[in-house]
C-alpha cells in the first residue's frame, strides 16, 4: 500500500466522524466543569458540539487572523456573543468551541480573531483603552504588537459603521477577556470576583506529536473543510444519526449516509405553519424586523405561513423554485384593497451556493421598483412612508441569512433613509419602467439563465423564464437614488442594521460582491434608469 492510499484511508469518513465523536467530550467535559452556555464557531464548531448544549453560533473566521491579514470584519460583527454572555446570570461568561488541522495547537480564529474583536468590541463599549491579549505559547511577541499597532484603525473603521453602542453597553457592563483552553492543558480556574467577562476560547482537538504517522486513525480538526468529505452529511445530521453512522463499517457508510439522507422527511409546508400576525402585533419570534426601520423584515421560508386573515403587503422571496405556487396565491388575498398576493411576491430564483449568489446579482435591480410600486398602491398619495402607515416588507430565503440579508441590504441602501423610513420619489422624478417592460427585462434575464442552467448542468427550472423576476412590479417611481453617496462605508452601515437585528445573518462573500456590484458597479444602471 502506498503512502497516499493509507493517507486517504486513515482520512477516512469513518474515522473523521470517529474523531469528531472523540474530540466532543472533551467539549461535553468542559461545558459541565464551567457550567456555561457552549457557543460554537462555525463552520466546523458545530460538529463538536451536541444540540442540547448549543447556545448560539458565532462567526470568527481564522483567515481575520491570518499572518498580515488581521482585521476586525464588519460583515461578521458576532454581536450575538454579547447577547449570550450577558443571559448568564450573575456570571455573565460563554464558550467558544473550535477546531484547526494538524500542525497548529489552536486556531487562528480563536487565538487572534477573537482577541481582537474583544478589543475592539472593550474599547466601542468602555471608556479609554483595553487591554490587548493572545495566547503566548502561540502568538509571538512581533505577532502580538503588529496587531495591536493596527487596534486603533479597527475601530475607526467599526465606528463609521454606527452602531448603537447604548443599546449594546446594555447588554455587557465589564469588558471581554478571552481566554484558552486546549485538550493538553488541566483547566484554569475562573474568579468569581472579575473585572471582565472571560470568554473561554476553547479548542477541541487534540495536536498530535506525530501527524505524519499514518497508522492513526485520529484526525486532527476532522470537522474543517467539511464540504470535501461530508458526502451531504451535516452537523445537526451527524448529531442525529450519530450512532447509527458510527456503528458502520468503512465501506457500509457510503450507502447508509445515502439512505439517511434519502429517507422521508416532513416537508415545510410554508402555508399551514403559524403566521406573524400582523395587525394584531402577534411577530412570530422567527421573523426579525431590521430595526431602524419599521416595516422590513427578515426571516427563513420555513418560519414563513399564511392564513386568508393574515398576511404581509410584500414579499420578496430568493428560493430555487417558488414557495408560493399560483394555486395559494390565487386564493389568498391581502385583506388591503383586496389585492391578491400574487401581485405582492416578488420571486428571485436563485439556486444554493455561490450560483446562487451569481443568479441574485442579475436580478436586484428588480427591488427597488418592486416596492415602489406596493407603496404606491398601498399608499398611493405617500411621498415619506411614517411609523404609522409603512407597509409590511418581508425578505426570505431558505435560511433567512444569505441571499434574504443581501436583497434587503439592497432595499436598505436604495429606499430607505438614516432613520430607517421608506424614503419615494416624486411623481416628477422622472418616468419609471412599466409592468410590461420590467417582465421582458426579467423574460430576457431568464433565457440568460437557463442557457447558464444548462451549460453548468443545473436544473433549468430555476430560472423559470425569469418572469417571476419582473412580475409585480407597477408603474411608479422608484425609490430615489441615494445620491452619489453610495460607497463600501454606507453599505457597511446598513449591513450592520441587519446583523444587529438578526445575529445569525451571515451573508456569504458571494452575496456582498453581488450587492456591491449592483449598488457601485454596473448595476447601478437600473436604478439610474428609473430616476433620469
Amino acid at each position: 500500500m502506498t503512502i497516499s492510499s493509507l493517507t486517504r484511508s486513515t482520512h477516512s469518513v469513518l474515522n473523521r466522524l470517529s474523531s469528531i465523536e472523540h474530540d466532543s467530550l472533551f467539549v461535553q467535559q468542559v461545558a459541565a466543569h464551567y457550567k456555561l452556555p457552549v457557543i460554537a464557531n462555525e463552520r466546523c464548531g458545530s460538529w463538536y458540539v451536541p444540540p442540547e448544549l448549543k447556545g448560539g453560533s458565532a462567526y470568527f473566521k481564522s483567515t481575520d487572523g491570518h499572518q498580515g491579514q488581521w482585521r476586525f470584519s464588519a460583515r461578521r460583527l458576532n454581536l450575538q456573543v454579547l447577547d449570550i454572555v450577558g443571559q448568564t446570570g450573575g456570571r455573565p461568561r460563554c464558550i467558544l468551541v473550535d477546531s484547526t488541522r494538524r500542525g497548529k495547537s489552536m486556531p487562528d480564529a480563536l487565538s487572534k480573531t477573537v482577541p481582537i474583536w474583544c478589543a475592539v468590541m472593550n474599547r466601542l463599549l468602555f471608556d479609554g483603552e483595553s487591554g490587548f491579549c493572545t495566547p503566548e505559547s502561540v502568538v509571538g511577541r512581533s505577532e502580538h504588537s503588529q496587531i495591536e499597532a493596527r487596534l486603533d484603525r479597527f475601530v475607526s473603521e467599526a465606528k463609521r459603521l454606527q452602531l448603537n453602542l447604548p443599546f449594546l453597553r446594555q447588554k455587557i457592563s465589564l469588558p471581554l477577556q478571552p481566554i484558552w483552553i486546549t485538550p493538553s492543558a488541566p483547566l484554569p480556574s475562573l474568579s468569581t470576583q472579575s473585572t471582565s467577562y472571560p470568554i473561554i476560547c476553547l479548542t477541541a482537538s487534540h495536536l498530535l506529536s506525530n501527524p505524519s504517522d499514518p497508522s492513526t486513525t485520529y484526525i486532527q480538526g476532522a470537522a474543517d473543510d467539511s464540504e470535501f468529505w461530508q458526502r451531504g452529511l451535516t452537523s445537526s445530521f451527524f448529531w442525529q444519526h450519530r450512532s447509527t453512522l458510527l456503528s458502520s463499517t468503512e465501506d457500509e457508510l457510503p450507502d447508509l449516509i445515502q439512505s439517511l439522507l434519502n429517507s422521508p422527511k416532513p416537508s415545510p409546508n410554508f402555508h399551514s405553519a403559524t403566521p406573524a400576525v400582523f395587525r394584531n402585533s402577534n411577530l412570530d419570534s422567527s421573523t426579525t424586523l431590521i430595526k431602524p426601520t419599521q416595516n422590513i423584515y427578515i426571516a427563513s421560508l420555513a418560519s414563513v405561513g399564511f392564513q386568508p386573515e393574515d398576511y404581509w403587503d410584500a414579499i420578496i422571496a430568493c428560493a430555487p423554485t417558488d414557495p408560493f405556487p399560483e394555486s395559494s396565491k390565487n386564493d389568498i388575498s391581502n385583506g388591503n384593497d383586496n389585492k391578491p398576493l400574487q401581485t405582492r411576491i416578488l420571486h428571485l430564483p436563485c439556486p444554493e451556493g455561490k450560483l446562487g449568489s451569481r443568479y441574485l446579482r442579475s436580478m436586484l435591480h428588480a427591488i427597488p421598483p418592486f416596492i415602489t410600486s406596493i407603496v404606491q398602491q398601498s399608499y398611493p398619495h405617500l411621498v415619506q412612508a411614517d411609523e404609522h402607515t409603512h407597509p409590511r416588507i418581508l425578505f426570505t430565503c431558505p435560511t433567512g441569512t444569505d441571499f434574504a440579508a443581501g436583497a434587503a441590504l439592497v432595499a436598505l441602501c436604495v429606499c430607505v433613509d438614516e432613520k430607517g423610513r421608506l424614503v419615494m420619489a416624486e411623481e416628477d422624478d422622472g418616468e419609471a419602467l412599466g409592468r410590461d417592460e420590467w417582465e421582458a427585462q426579467g423574460r430576457v434575464r431568464g433565457d440568460v439563465i437557463a442557457r447558464e442552467n444548462s451549460r453548468n448542468g443545473q436544473v433549468a427550472q430555476v430560472a423559470k423564464n425569469g418572469i417571476e423576476a419582473g412580475k409585480g412590479v407597477g408603474r411608479g417611481s422608484v425609490s430615489a437614488w441615494r445620491n452619489t453617496g453610495v460607497d463600501k462605508t454606507f453599505v457597511r452601515q446598513r449591513l450592520a442594521w441587519i446583523t444587529q437585528s438578526k445575529s445569525d445573518v451571515n451573508p456569504s462573500r458571494e452575496t456582498l460582491k453581488a450587492v456591491n456590484i449592483y449598488l457601485m458597479g454596473r448595476g447601478r444602471e437600473h436604478v439610474r434608469r428609473d430616476v433620469k
